[in-house]
């Protein structure tokens, strides 16, 4: 039996042209849909859908607007969109509504518009960094979005080149330790080390993509998808500011 399931991506997308863009066409805006869940990372599959998950757009608008546009949406936003509750949870609907600065200061701890230090960069883990970078902007009338996520697409070269480099080292600490376990008979020891390198290995093999490796849930298939450029078929389909890429 065929699945009707569409990804949260393009439905999204969709529900920002037909409901949202409607709602707040007064006001200057963008309109995204980064941050957390699987649909963003386009991980997102038919189980997805029993948690935290439906049609969702972040509008970003002036501080001063905010309120007044939290207020119009949730006055106009109908109850379903696609055949999905347009209610996240029972406390809140699909649509976030932010001033820029303080949506990045809340996901990363900083703005990235004033600019990413050294310590900006090493203090994020990278799964924010994949959450802001990944997903699709659906409009950028503010000119804010796209240069935030161009500022935080990658490291700096001298920066990429220290975290590659901590990675190898995690896995210079604990090469040994599988066969040092194995001599003293401890073969539970020896699988939860190779567990963990084999953890890290992956993590270095995505970084070397030059990209931010997600969280537990999501590191195998981000691991193992072709990656861009390769010429495979089972890459993912990514939304970028100007259309779809293959990640």
């Amino acid at each position: 039996m065929m699945s009707s399931f569409v990804p949260g991506l393009e439905l999204s997308r969709a529900f920002y042209a037909q409901v949202v863009r409607p709602i707040v066409a007064g006001e200057p805006h963008s309109a995204a849909l980064i941050g957390a869940g699987s649909e963003v990372l386009a991980f997102d599959t038919e189980r997805s859908t029993d948690h935290d998950w439906g049609p969702r757009v972040v509008v970003f608008v002036a501080a001063h607007r905010a309120e007044r546009v939290r207020r119009a949406v949730a006055e106009d936003l109908p109850e379903d969109f696609g055949g999905y509750r347009t209610a996240v949870t029972a406390e809140r609907h699909g649509v976030q509504v932010s001033d820029p600065a303080a949506w990045f200061t809340a996901r990363l701890g900083f703005d990235p518009l004033r600019g990413v230090s050294v310590l900006d960069w090493l203090s994020t883990p990278w799964q924010r960094l994949a959450e802001v970078t990944s997903g699709e902007v659906f409009h950028d009338g503010l000119e804010v979005l796209e240069p935030a996520r161009a500022a935080l697409r990658w490291y700096p070269p001298d920066l990429e080149r220290y975290v590659l480099a901590g990675q190898w080292r995690r896995l210079a600490q604990q090469e040994a330790f599988p066969g040092r376990c194995g001599e003293v008979g401890d073969d539970l020891g020896s699988a939860l080390v190779t567990a963990g390198l084999a953890r890290e290995l992956m993590r270095l093999v995505v970084l070397m993509r030059r990209r931010y490796p997600p969280y537990a849930k999501w590191l195998g298939s981000e691991c193992f998808c072709p990656p861009a450029g390769d010429g495979g078929t089972g890459g993912r389909v990514v939304g970028g500011g100007g259309g779809h890429r293959v990640a």
